[in-house]
């Protein structure tokens, strides 16, 4: 058996509270993931491109206010 099927198989052994909890513990360690890899591509200039199209657009008055 692979680790995620012994994952998935602790998981339907959880009562629905439990469940509740998994989920939001796993939504904030999904979210630090996807921070720590936007820093990360940030710190390597993988964005300034990205960066300076949007701003390009933004001047050339292609945006609007919130």
């Amino acid at each position: 058996m692979t680790k995620i099927e012994q994952i998935e198989q602790a998981i339907t052994a959880l009562k629905p509270d439990e469940v509740s909890k998994l989920g939001a513990w796993f939504d904030e360690f999904r979210e630090g993931l996807w921070d720590k890899q936007i820093a990360n591509d940030s710190e390597a200039g993988l964005l300034d491109d990205l960066a300076a199209k949007a701003l390009a657009e933004h001047r050339a008055g292609g945006s609007k206010p919130l």
